[in-house]
């Protein structure tokens, strides 16, 4: 039966009480997609890298690769802010579709470095983490506020628990190309196709009615539930505010940002070394051949997916914060096993396959906690804050992204052994009990309407 106002349904109401719609799930899977092929060019630097070592017409030395991994990483701190500010003005849909622009055009330009040119590859991967940083940062609010409240967490975590298989197709596409870095890194040039799909689908209602644009905002809510325009509800009331600076967001909104801000950097330190370096440390140090990296990365890719596809299912049902705790208390564990991984092997080689096993458990917890992660971090902030403060805090916390991997390349120098293992990753291990507590002291949004926060 047809759900019209004469049944007494608010615009919001009917979003809650109705199924997903083809359109909806359109939406969530266009953000699904994005943010798979984000971190697919992300990963692909992980494996280019890793070649590069090994090819000696670059001479490419443990710090010089860290600091091409490093950049990556700022690249992503600048764009998470940046766009998340920018998502508040310009709206989600624009945002979204020029952070796809950004690190597809510069993916391909990476393809053309010279030999030896590791300065001007690290600078050209700012640039790219400056659109991959922003793509994941504007899809969680256009999907939040596109969806029932009951299913808000799980459906917005969905953009992130599929993340991982852009590991698995980086690790695929590592096996195909072999040392063939600069194919391998092209194939990162493909999600512009985006755009095409991003053309079929309107601006967040949201953002539109917080503009003043509420016919405009009655017709996105139309699109999402497939009825006519004439038969949605009321808006909710909405007067038009301007979007949050920083400066607002720092003098109201302070503790969610430090919880945001601290919380992310804990649990994306670990998990952005892994990421970046874990194929050089299972090829460099413990002396896997590259496919037997590619086919274990396939594994650490399914973990951290079934990691995030149950933590975004957990944090609907047993709420958010204890999904935070319990997934950084189990990563640690994870971490923990790889620093006494020479230990634990009595010196043997086995302690490869030890390392391995450790990385596995924490990428499937510690990193498998991000399918609630972003979504629990926006929520923390009201509708004309929402971008901007998760930019913000997610931004300050992706500054891992850039101490991590420079840290271990500085620790490693010139060759990369296991030796600095056990002290790093102990570090990292207490860094993810920092994060389960932190997140400890967010407010608890399991069920609440955005309107309510």
């Amino acid at each position: 039966m047809t759900t019209t106002p004469a049944a007494g349904l608010t615009a919001l109401q009917q979003i809650d009480s109705r199924p997903l719609t083809k359109n909806q799930k359109s939406l969530i899977s266009l953000a699904v997609v994005g943010n798979i092929s984000e971190f697919f060019d992300m990963f692909l630097i992980g494996f280019a890298v890793a070649a590069l070592l090994k090819d000696p017409a670059w001479h490419l030395k443990g710090y010089e690769a860290g600091i091409i991994l490093a950049m990556s990483g700022l690249g992503t701190v600048i764009g998470a802010i940046g766009w998340g500010w920018l998502a508040d003005r310009i709206g989600r849909k624009a945002a979204f579709s020029w952070c796809v622009v950004l690190f597809t055009v510069f993916t391909l330009a990476s393809v053309f470095t010279p030999t030896d040119g590791w300065v001007l590859l690290a600078a050209l991967r700012v640039l790219v983490g400056i659109g991959v940083g922003g793509l994941n940062i504007t899809s969680v609010p256009y999907v939040q506020e596109f969806v029932p409240a009951k299913q808000r967490g799980f459906l917005s975590g969905l953009t992130a628990v599929f993340i991982p298989l852009g590991l698995f197709l980086g690790s695929v596409a590592s096996s195909l190309t072999g040392s063939n870095w600069r194919l391998l890194i092209a194939i990162g040039a493909v999600p512009i196709l985006l755009l095409f799909w991003l053309r079929m689908v309107p601006e967040s209602p949201r953002f539109l009615q917080s503009q003043g644009r509420h016919e405009d905002a009655t017709k996105s809510i139309a699109w999402a539930l497939e009825l006519p325009a004439d038969q949605i509800g009321t808006l909710p009331e909405m007067t038009r505010v301007a979007s949050a600076s920083y400066s607002v967001i720092f003098s109201k909104y302070l503790k969610s940002l430090i919880i945001v801000a601290v919380g992310s950097f804990s649990f994306i330190f670990g998990a952005s070394v892994i990421q970046s370096w874990g194929q050089s440390i299972l090829g460099s140090a413990y002396k896997f051949d590259t496919a037997t990296v590619g086919y274990l990365f396939m594994l650490v890719s399914l973990g951290d997916l079934l990691g995030r596809l149950s933590s975004a299912w957990l944090g609907d049902r047993i709420g958010r914060r204890r999904v935070m705790l319990i997934y950084g208390l189990l990563g640690a564990v994870g971490l923990f096993i790889s620093a006494g991984s020479t230990m634990l092997a009595g010196g043997g080689a086995n302690a490869g396959w030890i390392f391995f096993v450790g990385i596995l458990i924490a990428m499937t917890f510690g990193d498998g906690a991000f399918g609630v992660l972003n979504p629990f971090g926006a929520e923390q902030f009201p509708n004309e804050a929402r971008a901007s403060g998760l930019g913000l805090g997610y931004g300050i916390g992706a500054t891992a992204k850039v101490f991590g991997p420079a840290l271990l390349g500085v620790m490693f120098g010139a060759k990369i052994t296991a030796d600095i293992i056990p002290p790093a990753f102990l570090f990292f291990a207490i860094l993810l009990i920092i994060g389960g507590i932190t997140y400890q002291f967010a407010k608890e949004t399991k069920g609440t309407s955005l309107d309510a926060i």
